[in-house]
């Protein structure tokens, strides 16, 4: 039988070692903690040629997941598509042009990988009460995998998050919770309450194992891309989590032979209404500054300031990739063009990595005969009201 390779967590910044058999949140030096493996054991089973007859999604990378198998609790997450975009490819004269379609999860977004696992984990762990803040699709997942867990859940979300992550709460029994605010707000109230209410804190970062959800990304990749990686990944980016979920995986994979040293360029797309981590990048910064009057009809991008921004940038910084921004209006167009173009009803965040293309091909950061993967980190369906003000800028056609 199979099983996880888990040995202990490790601090991102200090390098500090905790143990794995306990809850756990932040180092004392509030670095974010990360999991770690006996790879070498881990690869005796784990092997690219070995992958055959394993279950499908998620759970299907028992050696490098947290916890014994029969704990996870799961309702099918992971192994979503990897989708050529040939009409589009036409268009931008980029051959090897995909899209990995997130919407496919079990909650409609990318986010059933991580709180799979982090539910996972705090039940397996002795939690009884799980909290995060969330600007919708975090939540809505949260709520899916604590009632399936049996355990409850609070989600404290702001007041003009989409209507459907709010109904998605409800409906699975959270408790939920609107702030009048950010993001930022409810991650404030939250650690202003935790303790007296009894909340363990699956905010993004502060807990070791939705980033072990999200490296799962990177394991798909390669091999739906036939054990090789692309030259450019492009990752909408709020919290970044999943883009360090999937360095983190091509260091592992290097670490058991799969790979080399060559990595894609990662490459974060932020909106121009929020976009801490880009203006980091452009000044040369290692960490980013809390974005002022964050602005985006993209509410997965609408992150002031992320915990991770430091993992992030070295991810950027040392694939040789880049930031970029681009504003709600290419949004929209890039939510028409991915519909019409080639049946795919991408959420905001998803499309933006669509309408960053063009200036990352004019500055040369991407070349066209590279093979390019976007994100689309969830279904549009849960954005009705930015779908209804998409399609009405078309002028009727």
């Amino acid at each position: 039988m199979l099983k996880s390779a888990f040995t202990h967590l490790r601090c991102s910044r200090c390098r500090a070692v905790h143990p794995g058999d306990q809850l756990q949140n932040l180092c004392a030096c509030g670095g974010p903690l990360l999991a770690q493996y006996d790879l070498a054991a881990a690869s005796a089973t784990l092997r690219p040629d070995k992958l055959a007859g394993r279950p499908h999604g998620l759970w299907r990378w028992t050696e490098v997941m947290p916890g014994a198998p029969e704990e996870a609790v799961t309702l099918g997450e992971g192994g979503t598509p990897l989708v050529r975009l040939k009409r589009l490819a036409g268009e931008e004269r980029c051959p090897q042009l995909y899209v990995k379609d997130e919407a496919f999860n079990p909650t409609g977004s990318f986010k059933a990988r991580g709180l799979a696992v982090a539910v996972s984990r705090a039940k397996a762990l002795g939690a009884k009460k799980l909290a995060l803040p969330t600007a919708g699709n975090a939540g809505g997942a949260l709520a899916a995998y604590a009632a399936r867990a049996g355990l409850e859940a609070y989600v404290l979300m702001p007041k003009d998050a989409p209507p459907a992550n709010q109904l998605e709460c409800k409906a699975h029994g959270a408790h939920l919770i609107l702030v009048d605010g950010l993001i930022s707000d409810c991650g404030r109230m939250l650690a202003e309450r935790k303790d007296r209410e009894g909340w363990f804190d699956l905010s993004t970062l502060k807990e070791p194992y939705r980033i072990e959800g999200k490296k799962t990304l990177g394991f798909e990749l390669f091999e739906q891309l036939g054990g090789l990686l692309p030259a450019a990944i492009l990752y909408p980016t709020g919290g970044g989590v999943g883009l360090i979920g999937m360095w983190k995986a091509f260091d592992e994979m290097e670490t058991m032979g799969w790979i080399a040293t060559e990595r894609p360029k990662m490459i974060v797309v932020q909106a121009s209404g929020c976009a801490p981590i880009v203006k980091a990048f452009d000044e040369g910064k290692s960490e980013s500054e809390p974005w002022k009057d964050a602005r985006t009809l993209a509410a997965g991008l609408r992150v002031p300031k992320a915990l991770g921004d430091f993992l992030v940038l070295d991810a950027v910084h040392r694939s040789r990739g880049a930031a970029v921004a681009v504003d709600d209006d290419a949004i929209l167009a890039a939510v028409r063009r991915l519909a019409q173009a080639e049946g795919i009803l991408a959420c905001p965040e998803g499309a933006a990595t669509l309408a960053a293309l063009p200036a990352l091909f004019e500055r040369g950061v991407l070349r066209r005969d590279e093979a390019i993967v976007l994100f689309n980190t969830g279904s549009g369906l849960k954005y009705l009201d930015v779908l209804e003000q998409a399609l009405s800028t078309e002028g009727g056609s």
